[in-house]
């Protein structure tokens, strides 16, 4: 698939759905593929940017991912960056570290999630319980704050 074929896709998968704040998710998308362009990231890497949360949130299906058109490095790092039930921070961290490319596409997604005009929309508790969350995932990554 092409990089438009990809995001046209992961807009699709993901029209109806908001985050947080109750803003289009594709924005969140966007942002993160646009974060690992300007990170120096490769088409496999930004086509994974589009699909990160798509199996996660059951956008698309593992099984979709699989059979996809795509590379198997783009696949892979979709596959690592999709959080498993039950999974500890921890173990989730080691499969980003352990997969090549998923790192980038994971500093990015944690950019986006972290950025403060995000969070300004988000009541206290939730902001700062993400704030938390971001650093230590970003602790247990070996990123540097933001």
């Amino acid at each position: 698939m092409t990089l438009p074929e990809v995001e046209t896709l992961a807009r699709e998968a993901h029209a109806t759905q908001t985050d947080k704040a109750g803003r289009p998710y594709t924005e969140h998308l966007r942002e993160v593929a646009e974060g690992v362009r300007a990170r120096g990231g490769s088409d496999e890497q930004t086509a994974a940017a589009w699909l990160h949360d798509a199996v996660e949130d059951d956008a698309l299906s593992e099984e979709w991912l699989r059979a996809a058109p795509l590379t198997q490095r783009t696949k892979d790092i979709v596959l690592a960056l999709t959080k498993r039930e039950g999974e500890t921070p921890e173990a989730y961290a080691q499969r980003i570290l352990a997969t090549p490319g998923a790192l980038l596409v994971k500093e990015a997604d944690l950019a986006s999630n972290a950025d403060p005009a995000r969070l300004a929309l988000l009541d206290e508790p939730t902001r700062a319980r993400l704030t938390r969350k971001y650093a230590t995932m970003r602790d247990l990554l070996g990123l540097s704050a933001p």
